[in-house]
């Protein structure tokens, strides 16, 4: 134990979590609080830590993707997101996708079984200015504390986040539907509910003309107006990599089956040829009987979803368990406040991590948590703290996030872009890709020997 020595971490989601329990496995005290299950989120609904609110997908797992490079950089860290993931995991294809409740719980245990930390069941107010905290709120940072962070670090920014719905596997129509992978890559893991083009029409339009819900007033001064019909226009702050359908449908009537709804790599069984559309549904938990609908995040409201989405060819009688939401998300204006440490440069005693810092994503945010994490541990030591290397993907992340020439800083998920390129060119975009990852994972490896 670091004598003396004590940590404060506001908030146990995924950030929160690897930042408190990289600090207790290094021996240092931590106090880890966490407003649930008093006091829930407008987006929040399980008592556990760790909640996945949105997708159960934790993105692709193959090394020379962006998203698989991060979790692999994350397993040599000593992620204990990694750790749950692979006890929690359930079929998704080339994506790795997790039973949402057994992750959390699996967690949840750990955290609170921990001996060096203690769980507070308290919502955090104010800013402690005179103790080591680590702030990982997330992007549904609570009313009062966001009050506290905005006078720590002045105007916060503010955009849209939206999950998408969840259906039974029992009430889907089995003789419309199939089971496939595009081009038969990996396991059938997805369903697909195929469409023709009237099909797809009927859908379209209803959907361009359904209702959306009312923002909340905390949600308005975001936004710069409403259409008459309640229809999101993209001059409105919605995050692309989540963005919801009705909005990304509101931008042309291909704008789908170029996106979400895309058939390619795809044969209809009961046709033998490739629908005009296809929406596709993949597992939400280990035993199959939830269903996520990909890429359907949206803020219609409630009857509107049962009623445009039952137009899609086997979900006419489909039972949702979820609904999609659309909610408020806070981050701050990183660029002038963080070093790449993930902490404060005017106060080098406090540190954020996960979402608020801008890092987009399940496995950023968790993966913030541990560098914070780390680097507090060293500061606790009076020793340098880690700085990565660009070559890797959170070393890429935590630069940027940090880089004080970005002007109009938006949220950033892992993306091969961020990282500089090979010495030598290759022409091959999946080896290339899967060089550039192995040149991180060594440079990380040899960082943090």
């Amino acid at each position: 134990m670091i004598k003396d020595k004590k940590v404060t971490v506001i908030g146990a989601g995924l950030a929160g979590v690897e930042a408190a329990y990289t600090l207790a496995e290094g021996g240092a005290a931590v106090r880890l609080y966490e407003m649930k299950p008093k006091k829930f989120s407008p987006a929040h609904k399980y008592k556990g830590f760790a909640e996945l609110v949105c997708s159960n997908s934790l993105k692709a797992d193959r090394i020379e993707s962006a998203a698989g490079m991060l979790k692999e950089e994350m397993r040599i860290l000593g992620s204990i997101t990694m750790e749950s993931a692979k006890e929690n995991r359930v079929s998704a294809g080339g994506a790795l996708a997790v039973d949402r409740e057994g992750f959390s719980d699996f967690i949840t245990d750990r955290i609170n079984s921990h001996p060096n930390i203690e769980v507070i069941t308290e919502e955090v107010y104010e800013i402690p200015l005179d103790k080591n905290v680590i702030i990982a709120t997330g992007p549904l940072t609570s009313d009062s504390l966001a009050e506290s962070i905005k006078k720590l670090c002045g105007d916060c920014l503010y955009f849209h986040d939206a999950a998408a719905p969840i259906v039974t596997y029992e009430s889907l129509d089995k003789d419309k539907v199939f089971f496939a992978s595009r081009y038969g890559k990996g396991n059938a893991d997805y369903i697909n509910c195929p469409m023709n083009r009237d099909e797809y029409m009927t859908f379209y339009n209803e959907l361009i003309n359904a209702e959306t819900v009312e923002l909340k007033d905390f949600e308005e001064e975001s936004f710069s107006g409403m259409e008459t019909k309640g229809q999101l226009k993209d001059r409105f702050k919605v995050y692309e990599g989540c963005m919801p359908v009705e909005v990304l449908a509101g931008r042309g009537e291909d704008t789908m089956r170029f996106g979400p709804l895309k058939p390619v790599g795809l044969t209809d069984p009961h046709t033998g040829k490739r629908p005009y559309a296809v929406v596709q549904l993949r597992a939400e938990n280990r035993g199959g009987t939830l269903y996520n609908m990909v890429g359907f995040q949206t803020n219609l409201k409630f009857g509107e979803q049962k009623r445009v989405f039952s137009l899609i060819p086997g979900l006419e009688n489909a039972e949702f368990m979820r609904y999609g939401v659309m909610h408020r998300n806070t981050f701050i204006n990183s660029p002038k406040l963080l070093t790449e440490h993930f902490n404060m440069r005017e106060y080098g005693n406090i540190f954020f991590a996960g979402q608020i810092t801008g890092v987009e994503g399940y496995i950023e945010s968790a993966a913030s948590g541990i560098l914070a994490g780390k680097n507090m541990l060293r500061r606790l030591e009076g020793r340098d703290m880690i700085t990565l290397p660009r070559e890797c993907m959170l070393g890429a992340l935590s630069k940027y996030i940090s880089d004080e020439t970005v002007a109009d800083f938006q949220p950033m998920g892992a993306n091969m872009g961020i990282l500089p390129p090979l010495e030598e060119r290759i022409k091959d975009k999946k080896e290339r890709y899967r060089q550039i990852a192995l040149r991180g994972l060594e440079k990380l490896r040899r960082t943090i020997e």
